[in-house]
């Protein structure tokens, strides 16, 4: 049996198409997943769509069409959006699924009768875009903290969740599990300015609106987005509340939830205390991800500077995006991107550093050897270094994923890339090639270079994996697997190359 990787994105809200900054966080998820099937772990990986509440409601009405078909009409959008950036999801969670509701309720119904949720009244500040609660204090300039609007006091009979009751148990696992919430600034937050101050319990239904998950018990009431939207990690997996399924019990804890920063809160505080009080293991490790920022704007449409990622992907191609938004959001802090970063970053590393090294490489094999992957016969000391680089590659690569740096990752990569340029020029096959003596010499060159491109092939398949197979054909080779690249070798000499094709074609700004 292999190991089991479980590995969830946020849920999408259905409000409105997603922009690229909300579509870097599929994207990251899927290098992840792609990575750890490569190094032989059952991955399943979930993502999908959350679609009650009153925005919702409001959208809809404001279309003159129901709540459920402007939802459908947006989750299509959403999971069109997935696939075009090639992203290999097992699950599309749905929350409006038949299925999911009814555990929804179940699991609401079993914290109410144990004492966990009770009724109440609520009055209080109220962002409907964020559909958060807040108090005055937690206001900025008298608006909502996390989306500068108009909040509006609202009153009404509600259902809580005693947060306050778990809060001294979540604090000590946090403290004992240093890896569950990463990077480290978004634990220290979450700790000092929200659990130490002290909780208030939270309210987990509505009565002004109707689009929701009825409560089983008391119609009046809908769910309230929280206890509806993380429960998709469990209810889609096989969780009930008797008798769980062996799925669930195989796949249960998640090993990484990858949400944006915006929503840790949430996912840190509220879904632990969930899972605590249904007496159920917290996932390994949540890691709420930097945004992806226009200049350094959030994208908005008020602001006019929002992106698409489909738009962006019939411009400049599904690898020059997936390698972009991959390459240049750091680990722990706010990414840029314009379309002229992104014309930069395609130029210089795509066309350049690897498009125009595999390019010239298999054409100078054509020219020189007819197209034969030569022999390694005469080595020279040069070539140990770019050898060593790309053998000990998977395993610095490995590190970097492990802590979830990406980007580093990717980077090491083309450090290998840069390398083979470097000693292109070093050895000069060009000069070799005019001294008939040296074409063994020249033919251990040439082998170095294509198998150093086959191994960096190999190790980018979870970030531009059309690229990589593109490659792998070019080399006509199936030799592809992690399992490959440990030793130096996997091409073999007298097998022929196929044609040169140009990877990635420059992009004139100026047009």
């Amino acid at each position: 049996m292999k190991e089991k990787y479980y590995i969830s994105t946020a849920i999408a809200y259905t409000s409105a198409k997603p922009h690229i900054g909300n579509t870097y966080e599929i994207v990251l998820a899927d290098a992840i997943a792609r990575y750890k099937r490569l190094s032989g772990y059952d991955v399943y990986f979930q993502t999908g769509t959350d679609e009650h509440g009153e925005k919702i409601e409001l959208k809809a009405k404001e279309e003159g069409i129901t709540p459920q078909e402007y939802v459908d009409n947006i989750a299509t959008e959403i999971k069109k959006i997935w696939d075009i950036m090639d992203t290999t999801y097992d699950k599309f969670v749905r929350t409006t699924d038949k299925n999911h509701e009814r555990k929804v309720q179940d699991i609401f119904k079993k914290l109410y009768e144990q004492g966990d949720i009770y009724k109440g009244n609520y009055t209080g500040l109220y962002c409907t875009p964020c559909e958060s609660f807040w108090t005055a204090s937690q206001l900025v300039d008298g608006k909502c903290p996390d989306c500068g609007r108009e909040v509006h006091e609202t009153s009404e009979e509600a259902y809580f969740l005693k947060l306050s009751k778990y809060q001294d148990r979540l604090i000590d696992y946090i403290e004992t599990h240093p890896d569950f919430i990463k990077p480290e600034a978004r634990k220290n937050e979450m700790i000092n300015n929200f659990l130490r101050p002290g909780l208030q319990d939270l309210c987990v239904s509505r009565t002004s609106f109707k689009w929701g998950i009825p409560v089983s018990f008391d119609d009046k009431h809908v769910v309230y987005v929280w206890i509806d939207a993380l429960s998709n990690y469990i209810t889609n997996i096989g969780y009930e509340v008797e008798n769980p399924t062996e799925e669930f019990k195989r796949l249960w804890p998640a090993d990484l939830h990858l949400i944006g920063k915006d929503i840790v809160r949430f996912h840190t505080i509220y879904w632990p205390i969930i899972l605590m009080a249904l007496d159920l293991p917290l996932p390994k490790q949540v890691f709420g991800h930097p945004w992806l920022l226009f200049g350094s704007d959030k994208m908005s449409k008020s602001k006019g500077n929002i992106m698409y990622a489909d738009d962006l992907v019939e411009k400049y191609g599904l690898d020059t995006i997936r390698y972009y938004v991959l390459h240049e959001i750091p680990y722990a802090a706010d990414g840029n991107i314009t379309e002229e970063l992104i014309i930069e970053r395609h130029n210089s590393d795509l066309a350049n550093v690897l498009g125009n090294l595999v390019n010239r490489t298999i054409s100078m094999t054509h020219k020189y050897f007819e197209g034969i992957i030569p022999n390694a016969l005469e080595k020279e000391e040069i070539d140990e270094p770019l050898i060593q680089s790309a053998i000990n590659l998977k395993t610095i690569v490995d590190e970097k994923m492990e802590e979830l740096k990406i980007g580093e990752s990717i980077d090491e990569v083309f450090n290998v890339l840069r390398k083979c340029n470097k000693y292109i020029d070093d050895t000069m096959p060009w000069t070799l090639a005019k001294d008939e003596s040296k074409k063994e010499r020249l033919g251990t060159v040439l082998y170095n270079i294509l198998e150093t491109i086959r191994i960096s092939a190999v190790m980018l398949q979870p970030y531009i994996p059309k690229t990589a197979q593109k490659i792998f054909a070019q080399l006509n080779t199936k030799e592809t697997s992690f399992a490959t690249v440990n030793n130096f070798g996997g091409l073999k000499p007298g097998d022929k190359l196929n044609k040169p094709e140009i990877l990635f074609e420059r992009i004139d700004a100026s047009k």
